[in-house]
């Protein structure tokens, strides 16, 4: 029997010839070689290049296609294609990886928190310089009343809020990595955990983000956004150290 040396390292795991084969196509489609909506190479002639199975080859397409960055249809005009971007799926992507490292506590509270105020006071600015009369009315038509709402039915409104405020920047990327720190925080902390006076607080700061907003103020749209998020975040902080296991 051979004894592995003390330090030694392990050879590493083979990895597969279709993981092999997704890499490869998946740094094309990265590279730009095959943009959204290019036909990717019918499977003999992928079978051909890399010297392997039609099987094998489909079993790249798949990963890819799990990956959202193929679509595959049958058919006379049918084949593999480059998708578009669709901002939600890339959203929901980051939203799970998220939720998985918070549950990992390698995410805290508090680091989501800087990370929002990093992204989310910078886009209030943006908002006051950018949005037009239809943005300033879905903002407004976003308000709610917590005298008059069940708690349970506050959650939508809110979210809402801040989807059309991050639209309001006028600009998808901004969007896109945001929402997943907002709707982590939210979903995983407020949905149900929230007191009730701590939406009377959210009423105010919304309105007040949405007056300097309306007015074209930059500034004062993004200080009222920041002194939003602080005033957020003892409510997260205390929700979180409660739900903890050995709490």
């Amino acid at each position: 029997m051979t004894v592995e040396k003390a330090g030694s390292e392990r050879p590493p795991t083979p990895v597969p010839a279709y993981a092999e084969i997704a890499a490869s196509l998946r740094a094309r489609i990265l590279a730009g070689d095959y943009r959204p909506g290019d036909r990717l190479p019918v499977e003999p002639d992928l079978s051909a290049e890399h010297g392997v199975s039609r099987s094998t080859v489909r079993e790249a397409l798949r990963l890819l296609a799990s990956q959202n960055l193929i679509t595959t249809t049958r058919g006379v005009a049918g084949g593999s294609f480059v998708a578009y971007p669709q901002p939600d799926q890339i959203t929901e992507y980051l939203v799970t990886s998220l939720n998985l490292l918070a549950i990992d506590t390698q995410i805290t509270v508090d680091q989501l928190l800087e990370i929002r105020e990093m992204l989310e006071v910078p886009a209030a600015g943006l908002a006051a310089a950018r949005a037009d009369e239809a943005d300033r009315a879905e903002l407004r038509g976003s308000l709610f009343d917590p005298s008059t709402r069940d708690p349970t039915e506050i959650f939508a409104p809110n979210r809402h809020f801040h989807t059309v405020l991050l639209k309001m920047a006028r600009n998808p990327f901004l969007e896109v990595v945001t929402q997943p720190v907002f709707r982590v925080l939210n979903e995983r902390f407020l949905r149900e955990n929230a007191p009730s006076r701590f939406w009377y607080g959210v009423d105010h700061d919304h309105r007040e983000i949405l007056s300097r907003i309306e007015a074209g103020d930059q500034v004062g749209a993004r200080e009222a956004c920041h002194a939003h998020l602080e005033n957020l975040r003892e409510t997260y902080t205390t929700i979180d150290r409660t739900t903890q296991p050995d709490a």
